[in-house]
This record gives C-alpha cells, sequence and structure tokens, in this order.
C-alpha cells in the first residue's frame, strides 16, 4: 500500500519540497495512524526547510517529511492501542518535522484529541499548534475588561485569535494589519480599531485612535524597530508579552525603559513554554475547547497538499491570512 506525502532531500528554498508516492507508514505500538485531511504549515517549518540553524530544536535528518499538526481520521492502530480509536476524527500535535505533510501519518495515541463532529478539519490543525501557543501567551496576558490592547500582525494565525481573545475579556482592541485585504479581515473580528501599518506614521495613528485612552498591553511578536515603536505607546503600568520577533531582531528594552513607565515585559514562549509546570497538553485542551465552544474560531488559507511548496512562499512573503494549512 502507498500514500502521497511531501519528502525533503535537501536543505533550500521551498522548491526543494516533492510531492512523492511513498510506503504507507504502519503504526508501532502505542501508536495510531491517521488518514489526514488537513495538515498545519508553520513559520518553523519554513526554517527548518530552508536550513537554518537556531532555537531549542535541532535540524531534522534528511530525506524527511515536513510536518508538525495534523488532523483526520484514525484508520490503522498498533499494539497495544484501543481499537475503539478506529474511525475516530482526531487532531494531533506530532511535533517537530514529524511527516504531518502526507495523506497518511502516523501519531502516538497520547497526543489524539479526539474531535466533535461540528469541528472541522482546517481549524482543529490550527488550534493544536497556533492556539496552544496563544494559549500560554494568554496565560501571560492576564487580560480583563480595563485593559487596552494592541496586537500586531493581526491577521495572521496568532493574531487573529488574540483579537477574539481581548474582545472576548471586555478589552478595548487596537489592531495592526498590512494591506487593505487582511485590515478587512481583522474588522471581521470584532477589533475596535484597525489600521494598516504599511500607511507611514501608524504609531500616531494609534495615538489618536485610542481618544485619550491609556494601552495596557502590547503583544509583541514583531520585534526590531516596529516594535519599540508599538512598546513606546504603553502608558504607566502597561505590559508587554513577548512571543515573536517576525522582524528578524528581538525587541531591544533596557531596565530603564521599564522603571521609566513601571512596566512589566514577560518572555511568554521560548524556555518557559517548554518547561511549563504541566506541559502543553492542557493548552491543547483548552484551545480546542474554546474552538468547539466558538469562542476562538481561527482564521485559516488553505491549499492542497500538492502545493506545500507555494504555501511555504506565500507564507514567507507574508501573503497569507491566518493559519496556512494543507489539505490533504
Amino acid at each position: 500500500m502507498t500514500s502521497r506525502a511531501i519528502r525533503q532531500y535537501e536543505f533550500g528554498p521551498a522548491e526543494v519540497l516533492r510531492l512523492e508516492e511513498v510506503p504507507a507508514p504502519v503504526p508501532d505500538r502505542g501508536q495510531v495512524r491517521v488518514r489526514v485531511a488537513a495538515a498545519g504549515v508553520h513559520l518553523v517549518d519554513t526554517s527548518i526547510r530552508s536550513g537554518a540553524a537556531g532555537g531549542p530544536f535541532a535540524l531534522p535528518q534528511l530525506p524527511m517529511t515536513p510536518g508538525r499538526e495534523v488532523a483526520g481520521v484514525v484508520d490503522a492502530v498498533g499494539a497495544q492501542v484501543d481499537q475503539a480509536w478506529l474511525g475516530k476524527r482526531v487532531v494531533a500535535h506530532l511535533g517537530q518535522a514529524s511527516g504531518g505533510y502526507a495523506e497518511l501519518a502516523v501519531a502516538n495515541v497520547a497526543s489524539l484529541h479526539e474531535l466533535a463532529d461540528g469541528v472541522e478539519f482546517d481549524k482543529a490543525v490550527a488550534m493544536i499548534g497556533t492556539g496552544r501557543t496563544t494559549m500560554a501567551v494568554l496565560e501571560q496576558a492576564n487580560l480583563t475588561a480595563e485593559d487596552v490592547v494592541l496586537v500586531p500582525a493581526a491577521a495572521g494565525g496568532m493574531g487573529a485569535l488574540l483579537v477574539q481573545a481581548a474582545r472576548n475579556a471586555g478589552a478595548f482592541v487596537v489592531a495592526l494589519a498590512g494591506g487593505a485585504a487582511k485590515v478587512e479581515a481583522v474588522r471581521g473580528l470584532g477589533a475596535d480599531v484597525v489600521l494598516d501599518y504599511r500607511v507611514d506614521g501608524w504609531p500616531e495613528r494609534v495615538r489618536q485612535a485610542l481618544g485619550g485612552r491609556e494601552l495596557t498591553v502590547y503583544f509583541d511578536s514583531v520585534g526590531g524597530a516596529a516594535g519599540r515603536a508599538a512598546f513606546d505607546l504603553l502608558g504607566v503600568g502597561g505590559r508587554v508579552v513577548m512571543f515573536g520577533f517576525s522582524s528578524g531582531e528581538q525587541l531591544e528594552l533596557s531596565a530603564g525603559d521599564l522603571w521609566a513607565r513601571s512596566l512589566t515585559a514577560t518572555a511568554a514562549i521560548g524556555p518557559r513554554i517548554l518547561r511549563r509546570p504541566g506541559g502543553m497538553r492542557d493548552l491543547e485542551s483548552a484551545a480546542l475547547a474554546a474552538l468547539a465552544a466558538k469562542e476562538l474560531v481561527p482564521l485559516t488559507q488553505t491549499f492542497p497538499l500538492a502545493q506545500a511548496a507555494a504555501a511555504h512562499r506565500a507564507l514567507e512573503t507574508r501573503g497569507t491570512v491566518g493559519k496556512v494549512v494543507l489539505l490533504a
């Protein structure tokens, strides 16, 4: 029996991703095989594909099939796995570069979350990875109805969820997105103010939009000069929650920056999330529960499995809205 999967034989540009016929994987002891309906694509996947070193994970050995997150139906089980899993709709996080870009993938039974019939596979795959990270960020933010929140990259996978979570908390939300289409998509999420950061002078326009309010929370996924400009908008007692630096440079802060306005800075991911008490299973469960309750509904942009390279290019050039998902 064979199936199709994306294979990578060398590190390099998106074109190194090739769709091939491969032997169907066989689940080992404690594993199941999932007939994949949707596979998540992450910015980390593009770094791994290119061969970029850094971060807590080593580069995988080649050849390999990329992909960290899958949703679909269990079609085979390994030894010591309850047969009741057969036919179940599930979602799972597989770990780094662990075979998700495929029609069939194996997963440890302990990583599975069963899905209700009404939960869409592309939404579930967004929440098992991007959603769980969002929950870790929100855990550090402690949002309340008194907060005034700034969300950059609000049309991205995490940004869209943060906008919804802040609105659910009753906060006043200012969102930044790049380009008219993304601005329109974020407006649909309920942000109070949505501004195009590609238009010069966005920091001053944020100040005007606040209408005399003081910014209390800045979710920093950008870093660099843009991140610093957003940080400088925080009012006295505000807090910055850092979880990325898409600009390529981390947000540079000094003790003086924090003391001057009694600010708080927190790194929500990295070593903290890896060493989090209780691990990440409860974050996954919380994200999926929020999806099932329709409290957080991820934006997704889908590509066919065969177009994995195009999905990577679109993600790298910021040409996507929401979480990028491959449909097998």
